[in-house]
């Protein structure tokens, strides 16, 4: 109910927004978005971190070739990378390994002149324990010649290199290679090379930038098809909606179509067997509902008509109420039979015993014999324990025994009997009566049927049938007729005697 303050249809939009965010496409879409952004965010700082470490070890990688072609230099014994080059055109413009300190000064000065040194590279020199030259001559913060790292190069005894921070953004970190330069055991100087990586870092950075772009692109375009592809997937689901809401007491025909193979097929054939169920139950409650009821107005009316019409005659009372009473009788007989069916499909129907085949085939003769006047014959008697409900099994044997009196006359014959065939137990009840007929036969188990095409109209209600058969069905069983129309009818209770199957009987009527 809407409070005073509130407008008409606010529920409806709060509702209609909730299920629009909610919808199966929308979710379906978010955590599709949420696990490629995962990835994405995962993926691009590995990619970073891989690029940087590649470009350090790239760098790193020159700067050692670098510094061993100057150790090579040095000591007088050229590499392969060496031969050929510039500084073996002339022998006489070839530098000569320094021996003293005007030697190593002179060194320095041809080596620093005949080199370029890229981007961020130094070349610094210190003979002596004092700063000589650098190559370029502008140097950052961190190499100016008072600097700590300076005065740890001034000194040095054996080769180094490392990496430091150089504190300054726009240079990132330093890598530097420091080797000792010797004559006559003694160290007369240093030579250093030194490289800044912002310039490495920038490139990297950059790459970064433009995997970031290309992948926010890809996210977008991943999402916008994810979205069709979602509604294509679940378009079973909408249909599979659309046909519930359109479905009604009234109209149960609606099925969906069954396209492929996958979870959306299987979920089409569960509804089409889940509507092909609810049409039979509804089509099923409706006869039931129609037949009890006529068959219920039918006694309430001669009720009521005598009712009505008895008079203050005693003889015509006394008549009255006889009739009164067989119709009472009548409806107890119909609503005992409909509470047997209702309780058919409780898990207590049954009460499972072991009986003695042959002592219950006797029973259930002698019961049978007074039941009317006829050429009763015992054709049979099975031997053996069985496990079955005593009680519903007399029931049922009666009701088929009773089917046959009311379709026989006095001089024809009605057989029991019993026997163990196949792993199944057989009850039967014979008759040469006048038969069923094969239309007759595919619905005279149903409940309130009754042969089209009999002589004689049975007092039941049509549910003695259907008893027999909530019995049989109950244990597991089955009933099977065989007729034909005026030479008789046999109808056969099989009932499995298994282990496997009595053991299903016990558990459904002690569950």
């Amino acid at each position: 109910m809407l409070n005073n303050n509130e407008k008409p249809g606010s529920l409806v939009s709060t509702t209609g927004g909730k299920r629009i965010f909610w919808a199966a496409r929308n979710r379906i879409l978010l955590w599709y978005g949420l696990l490629l952004a995962l990835i994405f965010v995962a993926v691009i700082p590995a990619f970073r971190s891989l690029l940087m470490l590649r470009v350090n070890e790239r760098v790193r990688g020159d700067m050692i070739e670098k510094a061993d072609t100057f150790a090579a230099l040095v000591s007088g014994k050229p590499n392969g990378s060496l031969e050929g080059s510039h500084w073996f055109e002339r022998k006489d413009d070839r530098l000569q390994p320094p021996t003293s300190i005007q030697e190593l000064e002179a060194f320095f000065d041809a080596y620093l002149s005949r080199q370029v040194p890229e981007d961020d590279i130094y070349l610094i020199t210190f003979i002596e324990g004092k700063f000589y030259r650098s190559s370029p001559r502008a140097r950052p913060e961190i190499l100016k010649q008072d600097s700590p790292l300076m005065k740890q190069w001034e000194d040095l005894a054996a080769s180094k290199q490392g990496e430091e921070p150089t504190g300054n953004p726009d240079l990132g970190n330093l890598l530097y290679i420091a080797n000792p330069i010797q004559a006559n055991g003694k160290t007369i100087g240093v030579f250093v090379m030194a490289h800044t990586t912002a310039g490495e870092q920038a490139e990297v950075l950059e790459a970064v930038n433009v995997v970031i772009q290309v992948t926010g692109g890809v996210l977008v375009v991943a999402l916008v098809l994810g979205w069709f592809a979602s509604g294509q997937v679940l378009a079973p689901l909408r249909l599979l909606s659309s046909t519930a809401r359109s479905i009604s007491e009234t109209d149960l025909t609606q099925r969906l179509p069954v396209q492929g193979e996958g979870e959306i097929a299987d979920l089409a054939e569960a509804f089409n067997a889940m509507m092909d169920r609810l049409q039979s139950a509804f089509a099923s409650q409706r006869n039931f509902i129609n037949d009890a009821g006529h068959e219920l107005r039918t006694p309430l009316t001669i009720i009521r008509g005598h009712l009505e019409l008895m008079g203050d005659d005693p003889e015509e009372q006394g008549e009255t109420i006889r009739i009164v009473m067989d119709e009472l009788d009548r409806m107890n007989r119909f609503v005992d039979d409909l509470i047997v069916l209702a309780k058919s499909e409780r898990p207590d129907f049954l009460q499972i015993e072991t009986v003695d085949l042959e002592t219950l085939t006797q029973e259930l003769f002698s019961k049978a014999c007074a039941l009317a006047d006829r050429h009763w014959v015992l054709d049979k008697v099975g031997h053996g324990m069985v496990h079955l409900d005593r009680q519903r099994i007399t029931q049922a044997m009666m009701n088929l025994a009773q089917n046959a009196t009311q379709h026989t006359q006095p001089n024809q014959t009605i057989a029991l009997g019993s026997a163990m065939r196949s792993k199944a137990l057989h009850l039967w009840v014979r008759d040469t009566g006048e038969g069923i007929s094969l239309v007759d036969q595919q619905r005279i188990f149903e409940r309130f049927a009754r042969a089209s095409h009999s002589r004689r109209r049975s007092e039941g209600a049509g549910l003695g049938l259907a008893i027999v058969r909530a019995i049989a069905e109950a244990h597991h069983g089955q009933i099977t007729l065989h007729s034909q129309p005026q030479k008789g009818s046999t109808f056969t209770i099989i009932l499995p005697l298994d282990a496997a199957s009595h053991q299903s009987i016990r558990t459904s009527a002690l569950s």
